[in-house]
């Protein structure tokens, strides 16, 4: 079973909502973990946007990466520039993987307006997922 991280800056949004697709996608292929460089606990509004889409990420919890560093992981897949610039050395064989999808937690708006951007990033991580699981796992 290969073992996936998904890094971004805060664990918060983005990391935590390519966690719950992979973990979808991958099935019994992968072991899936979503860390940050900091913990800024999970974003109500990407628990929120993945439950509009059937998946259940409210027990997911924000953690530092620091927590994984024994793990030898087989793939590292960063969320944000800020997570790649600032990933710490891994001292493993994990082969990196990146694409910077935006924050929707910096959008502002209307109640509407941000739900509709959470959906939208959510969606182009989907998409991401699906592709990186069909071509890596």
């Amino acid at each position: 079973m290969k073992k996936v991280l998904v890094l971004c800056t805060g664990n918060s949004c983005r990391s935590q909502i390519a966690h719950g697709y992979l973990q979808k996608f991958a099935g019994d292929k992968a072991e899936v973990y979503s860390a940050g460089v900091e913990t800024h606990g999970v974003n109500p509004k990407a628990i929120a946007t993945m439950k509009e889409d059937g998946i259940d990420i409210s027990n997911h919890t924000s953690n530092n990466i620091l927590e994984y560093m024994g793990i030898d992981f087989d793939y590292v897949i960063t969320v944000c520039d800020n997570a790649k610039e600032r990933c710490p050395y891994f001292p493993s064989r994990a082969e990196k993987f990146h694409y910077n999808f935006p924050d929707p937690a910096k959008a502002t708006g209307t109640e509407e307006e941000l739900r509709l951007e959470f959906a939208r990033v959510r969606e182009m991580i989907k998409k991401y997922c699906f592709d990186f699981v069909n071509e890596h796992l």
